[in-house]
């Protein structure tokens, strides 16, 4: 009898020893203060992400995933309900992502927010607000990889169309075309280099007749003004009133003598004998008294 009662007692007491651990494990992991409730919509795949994992928002850890499931409004896309904090600063401009933790590759819940709201995201339990999920860094990189692959495949495909047996001739022709218009270029650039210098030497030319003709208008422009200042020439000629007649009487004279000296000159060119002799006997002309018609002599034309 009393190793039966010792037994009991041992086995009540490790029953109340158990007991204790669990709700001691109960109280030291209890989650105390206010939870929201909100849903977290997506079209893309949540690999890794399990029931209680975490929600970060901006890296700070505020919640938890309480349950993941197919969302009923939308076919095909992933409900996850995640349990915020109520102090959390989610508002209508917030968004989730999903994030991973270093090299374990555990994946969370990355809340995030843009600024453009600053109202409160309001939510109840029975019908959680919902919040939209992007891509990630993973995801993103995973949708740009593809369509990188996709483009190095049409470059590839079109690097071999371009080095095709049918296109290599072609491509050589015009690699020789090419060098032969590269070892064309000296002889032109020298060419076009001394027309550069003729058009400098020219374009100095014309700037010093450009200044010669500006100095000449200066010129011009003084004596004009000399000319018309008071007490100038003008002004003498206008104030001497017989000076014209006899300017004009002495070139009239003038004029008159070197008539006479060129007549003289004439006379001397036909006769230079009448520089000693005199002028002589002027014979009559044709209908003038005395006239004698010229006897023609045998051979000579009249």
């Amino acid at each position: 009898m009393e190793n039966k009662a010792h037994a009991i007692a041992a086995g009540a007491f490790v029953l109340l020893l158990s007991a204790l651990l669990v709700a001691l494990a109960v109280w030291l992991t209890r989650e105390s203060g206010e939870w929201l409730t909100y849903d977290v919509t997506t079209d893309d795949p949540v690999t890794g992400l399990q029931q209680q994992a975490s929600v970060r928002f901006r890296g700070v850890k505020v919640g938890k995933v309480a349950d993941i499931s197919f969302d009923p409004q939308v076919p095909g896309n992933v409900l996850v309900r995640i349990a915020v904090a109520a102090n959390t600063p989610v508002t209508r401009s917030t968004f989730a992502m999903l994030g991973f933790q270093g090299v374990t590759g555990i994946a969370f819940v990355q809340l995030d927010d843009t600024g453009q709201s600053k109202e409160r995201l309001s939510t109840n339990d029975e019908q959680p607000t919902r919040i939209p999920m992007r891509l990630g860094l993973v995801g993103q990189l995973s949708e740009q990889s593809g369509r990188i692959l996709a483009q190095l495949e049409e470059t590839s495909r079109r690097i071999n169309q371009l080095l095709a047996s049918e296109n290599q001739k072609t491509l050589v022709t015009s690699i020789d075309a090419i060098g032969q218009a590269a070892a064309s270029l000296p002889p032109v650039m020298k060419e076009a280099g001394t027309a550069l210098q003729s058009l400098r030497t020219a374009a100095g030319s014309v700037a010093g007749s450009a200044d010669e003709v500006k100095k000449t208008m200066a010129d011009y422009s003084r004596l004009a003004q000399r000319v018309q200042q008071p007490g100038g020439a003008l002004d003498q000629l206008s104030q001497e009133s017989d000076l014209l007649p006899r300017l004009n009487r002495t070139l009239d004279e003038t004029s008159h003598a070197a008539r006479q000296v060129r007549r003289m000159a004439g006379t001397l060119q036909d006769n230079p004998q009448t520089l000693l002799l005199g002028p002589g006997l002027i014979l009559p002309g044709p209908g003038e008294p005395g006239f004698v018609t010229p006897l023609v002599t045998q051979g000579e034309r009249p």
